[in-house]
């Protein structure tokens, strides 16, 4: 991240031009349970997402980061000499760096850098639209913000004195983090009058007695569009994006042998999600915990790694719901020949889940879906029946 440009970021209005040129950076220590290329082409294609090309992918094998440059200072001036052959203005790491690190890399290389989790923060700042999604995202970027603030330069040594400082001795980064945490706490404020709001309406949906349906999923496997073929809600508009999702949307949908029931849209998960925004965004997250059943939506086109599934199941147990009843919705199998559908069911079908291909975009499976799902409705309301 490129911390001098904290403060002005807020404040400046985006100057239309070229996009910067990127240059990815990031180490193999070779116990990553995630293979590297994996993860850089996944920040690529959220930089892709911010209208930021990569002109280049650059991968350096170390038994350990380096706690001053994370690459090491050789490899530090190779990088900032490709920087001015390719005409780059940013580098960004595949890592969480430490303030002394941005700092060190941007006088070495004499470009922004960032971060894995401020490209995310980023995306979502891009991606908010509603008020309790834009407060989310500027409650994550000001927790993630107070440990930067030393790197802000020789400005934030200056001493200070007057009214409402503290003292002679203050310093500008001491004013500037009390002010920061001041805007924390209105934030906090104002999240905990949402989530009250939310409690009521979800209790109001509770004794409704309607059943609830929560999609949950790694970001980009097509929840909303599932959302939108269920609900009937053309308003909904999917996109080919990460994150297009940041709000709880709940919308009434029919079970044709059933009768009404109510489905949620929530935000995506993703492989290392920055702890701040986990926190943040966890308010949104907790509506899956009021659903009868969650439908998982998989993307079979992506071959979803392994990684990918077990970052929405940790996620689902983070949040008290991985017990929940569950339907994996195969999605996009409409790409996919027999056999390779065939392939994902059995593999699915071995861990004890039940699994419907379907495809969110020509309806395929629609109704297989729909019958399972009022199944699972049904069984619930016998077991509630056998408890009384």
């Amino acid at each position: 991240m490129n911390t001098e440009d904290l403060k002005t970021r807020r404040t400046s209005k985006p100057v239309k031009g070229p996009s910067p040129k990127a240059i990815l950076v990031s180490i193999d220590k070779d116990d990553s349970a995630v293979p590297v290329i994996e993860l850089m082409d996944e920040l690529a294609l959220l930089l892709e997402n911010l209208d930021l090309p990569v002109v280049r992918k650059v991968i350096q094998n170390r038994e350990s980061e380096d706690p001053a440059t994370f690459i090491g200072k050789g490899k530090v001036e190779e990088l900032g000499v490709a920087a001015k052959e390719l005409d780059a203005q940013l580098i960004v790491f595949d890592a969480v760096l430490t303030p002394i690190q941005v700092k060190n890399l941007k006088g070495k290389t004499g470009c922004s850098i960032w971060d894995r989790p401020w490209v995310i923060m980023e995306v979502f700042k891009r991606r908010a639209h509603s008020s309790e999604a834009k407060l989310q995202v500027e409650l994550a970027r000001c927790r993630y913000e107070i440990p930067h603030l030393k790197g802000l330069g020789l400005q934030m040594s200056r001493l200070g004195a007057g009214i409402a400082t503290r003292g002679p001795g203050e310093t500008e980064f001491e004013r500037h983090r009390r002010k920061v945490e001041r805007r924390i706490r209105d934030i906090e404020l104002k999240l905990a009058g949402i989530r009250e709001r939310r409690s009521n309406q979800r209790k109001r949906r509770g004794r409704s007695g309607i059943p609830l349906f929560s999609l949950v999923g790694y970001t980009n496997a097509g929840k909303s569009t599932l959302f939108r073929i269920l609900s009937g809600d053309t308003l909904v508009c999917p996109k080919d994006q990460l994150f297009t999702t940041l709000d709880t949307t709940v919308r009434s949908f029919r079970l044709p042998g059933y009768g009404p029931a109510l489905l949620t849209d929530t935000v995506g998960f993703l492989r290392n999600l920055p702890p701040g925004l986990i926190a943040a965004f966890r308010a949104t997250l907790e509506e899956v915990l009021e659903a009868d059943a969650l439908i998982w939506v998989v993307d079979a086109t992506t071959s979803e790694s392994e990684t990918m599934l077990s970052s929405v199941e940790t996620a689902l147990r983070e949040l008290g719901a991985w017990e929940m009843p569950r339907i994996i919705a195969l999605n996009k199998v409409d790409c996919l020949q027999p056999e390779e559908i065939e392939v994902f069911i059995q593999k699915f079908r071995r861990l004890g889940e039940k699994v419907v291909p379907i495809s969110a975009k020509t309806a395929l499976g629609i109704p297989v879906l729909m019958r399972e799902l009022e199944m699972l409705v049904r069984e619930k309301e016998i077991t509630k029946e056998g408890k009384r």
